[in-house]
């Protein structure tokens, strides 16, 4: 799958064949089964061209990666105490980069009202 992500586009068992020998000998037969694998489960999609197919991922890696997440924090009996140890796991690069997420998912924050301030006002005088 990493050769599938890191291309971006449909890919022939030859192209991955050739890439992966670059590091270790392999048979066609492997990434052809490899491949087929994927396919049946769902992972990569297929398209007859000639006598071969061409591959392509289903989802991006960043979409399996989050599906993976929310998977094994599903699985917690204490989701909260999941969530607070895998941050205590993250680098501060991680936790930034969690910080801009939490911020694209929530859109623009808008100021909290003065105290005594309707909640309209603070919203109005941000526009100005």
């Amino acid at each position: 799958m990493t050769r599938v992500w890191k291309w971006n586009r449909p890919v022939t068992v030859r192209e991955v064949l050739e890439d992966l020998q670059r590091e270790r000998p392999l048979a066609y037969t492997t990434v052809m089964t490899v491949l087929d694998n994927l396919h049946q489960k769902g992972w990569v999609r297929r398209e007859s061209e000639g006598r071969a197919y061409r591959y392509e991922a289903v989802s991006t890696r960043a979409a399996y990666s989050a599906a993976l997440m929310n998977d094994a924090w599903s699985q917690s009996d204490n989701p909260a105490a999941a969530l607070v140890a895998f941050f205590g796991m993250m680098s501060d690069e991680q936790r930034h980069a969690l910080r801009d997420a939490v911020r694209m998912v929530q859109g623009p924050e808008t100021p909290e009202p003065a105290p005594g301030e309707s909640p309209g006002a603070a919203a109005e005088g941000a526009g100005r």
